[in-house]
């Protein structure tokens, strides 16, 4: 089932970006509907959408799918359920599909609600208590978008039409339509993770690896960035966009700080994506839609890299996942290495790796742009962080001693995880360059000042420096961090994002019911009800029993009673 699903994706992506290609040259489209059913004045139509950004993207989407499958044949193959596993990535990926070629909100939340259960199904598919908390995590937060999609459906009511694309121009003015933007925003917000909804992503780091290589790559948590690429016009008017700009711009640099405190390395990828999501989702809320489609196309290809060589890391090193237990991989494991130092690098933004011609550009832009202080040190503070972090992890595996074992069987076993590997490594040093081409017909050339021009390239500089420092522990070393230790705790738990999305929401309802079953169940109400009902009727049917045993001593005292009581009548009459 890997062999036949990973040749027929990969036939569709090579079709779907020919097409792609096309399209954009041809600045071409077709609009499809499909008439399902027609009663009377009523009919439902199935509305699609092909246009150069929805081929190009679900040629990307099937790519990676195509290779991770490819990949799983070897990392899942102590499964006896493989093909259920295959089915599920399969039914994900026909619920991305359905997400991207939809310009219609019915469609649309199909898609949409096809990704949140398939996701739950994965992250729990090792069924474990970990596994089960994160699945849980996972669904729930997303429900809340898929709570803002369904309001925005009802809404969509007025105008006659489920067809969003019909409206796009109407949104600029129209206040019912900053009503559906702000709803499908929130939507895109927890799709994406966004700030307050970012605790569920490093959680689904529970599911299984080449899960979380395409999860957090191109499908689930990119849905959300890709809605809002359609619904570009909304976030130009009204407050939406500078909304937006201060907490993705705050997302990017929370995940940042969290992953330079993080050792659990696929935790360190999740949040490293997290980051990313913050700054598509900054430079789609300035309005630079082309940009943030740039990104999340390359940024799709390096981040897949990186889980997959983390997944073949993770396989052998007995599944441990602690990356101060690694080190000397680069001697063990060269071939993997090599990998994961290219995709490290790409997304730092390494001169002429994917990731270099997005967010290189991305950041030229920011500089060139009409914006204000705080928002501008986010963006290159978040750039200076995400070297750091990524330093950090090469320094941690790659160079220092090993810490895992006296006797090391690591090799570079799996020639089918390597081939899938090497397939996304020749995309990740030529992806970049290729897409920019492509999707900008003219060259991009900002001209700014020496300094501004630099400080992308002084920022990444000092990052990769300071991973290094912070890296650079040897013995009677004096921790900078653990004498802040609650300063460290903050920044390394999210700003306690997970604690507030589990135990915040968690603790005073069931507190609430502990109280009420106290006062309730167990307390005054249960003694003076039930309690006290039942312990008065063992009292009587015991009296009862007693009268009822025909005793000739009682059966007299009654006599007498009832003689006394009828004389006592008689003289009171």
């Amino acid at each position: 089932m890997c062999s036949i699903s990973f040749l027929f994706l990969f036939i569709f992506s090579i079709m779907c970006f020919s097409f792609g290609m096309n399209f954009i040259m041809n600045d071409y489209s077709i609009f499809i509907e499909w008439e399902v059913v027609s009663m009377n004045s009523m009919s439902i139509v199935m509305t699609l959408l092909l246009d150069w950004m929805s081929l190009i993207f679900m040629s990307f989407v099937l790519m990676i799918s195509s290779l991770v499958i490819f990949y799983s044949k070897e990392y899942m193959e102590s499964d006896y359920k493989i093909n259920r596993f295959i089915m599920l990535v399969l039914m994900f990926v026909t619920s991305m599909m359905l997400l991207i070629i939809s310009p219609n909100l019915i469609s649309i939340l199909l898609g949409w609600d096809g990704l949140g259960l398939v996701s739950y199904c994965l992250v729990i598919y090792f069924q474990n208590i970990k596994s089960y908390n994160a699945g849980m995590l996972t669904a729930l937060s997303n429900r809340i978008g898929d709570v803002a999609l369904l309001l925005a459906i009802a809404w969509m009511l007025n105008f006659g039409s489920w067809n969003y694309v019909f409206y796009l121009e109407v949104m600029k003015s129209n206040f019912e339509m900053m009503i559906i933007g702000s709803l499908v925003m929130l939507a895109a917000m927890t799709k994406s993770a966004q700030i307050p909804f970012s605790s569920w992503l490093p959680a689904a780091m529970a599911a299984p690896t080449p899960v979380s290589a395409l999860v957090h790559s191109s499908t689930l948590v990119t849905a959300g960035v890709y809605l809002l690429i359609r619904f570009n016009i909304i976030l130009s008017s009204f407050w939406m966009g500078d909304f937006l700009l201060l907490l993705s711009g705050l997302t990017m640099f929370m995940a940042g700080l969290g992953a330079n405190y993080e050792f659990d390395l696929k935790k360190i990828i999740a949040l490293s994506t997290l980051s990313q999501l913050g700054l598509m989702m900054s430079i789609l809320s300035m309005g630079f839609m082309k940009l943030a489609f740039f990104h999340l196309l390359t940024h799709a290809l390096f981040k897949a890299l990186l889980f997959m060589c983390a997944g073949v890391i993770i396989h052998n090193m007995n599944n441990s996942q602690d990356i101060r237990l690694m080190g000397s991989l680069s001697m063990m494991m060269p071939l993997t290495s090599a990998c994961f130092n290219v995709a490290n690098l790409a997304l730092c933004g390494m001169p002429f790796l994917a990731g270099f011609y997005s967010k290189d550009l991305i950041l030229e832009v920011v500089s060139f742009s009409y914006m204000n202080m705080f928002s501008f040190f986010l963006y290159f503070f978040s750039t200076g962080l995400t070297v750091c972090y990524s330093f950090r992890l090469a320094y941690y595996t790659m160079t220092v001693d090993s810490n895992f074992s006296s006797l090391n069987l690591l090799n570079d076993e799996g020639w089918v995880m390597l081939k899938s590997m090497m397939g996304l490594l020749i995309l990740s040093i030529f992806g970049g360059s290729m897409l920019s081409w492509l999707i900008f017909f003219t060259p991009m050339v900002l001209v700014l000042p020496i300094y501004l021009k630099l400080l992308t390239l002084f920022v990444c500089v000092l990052g990769g420096f300071s991973g290094y420092l912070v890296s650079h522990i040897s013995l009677f070393f004096f921790n900078k961090s653990l004498m802040s230790y609650n300063f460290s705790f903050f920044l390394g738990s999210m700003w306690f994002m997970p604690y507030f999305s589990t135990y915040g929401i968690m603790y005073y309802p069931l507190n609430l019911g502990m109280n009420v079953m106290k006062s309730f169940d167990q307390g005054w109400s249960e003694y003076f009800g039930g309690q006290q009902l039942y312990m008065n009727l063992v009292k009587n049917s015991q009296l009862n029993q007693m009268l009822q045993n025909n005793n000739l001593k009682i059966y007299l005292l009654s006599f007498i009673f009832w003689i006394m009581i009828l004389y006592m009548f008689v003289v009171w009459t």
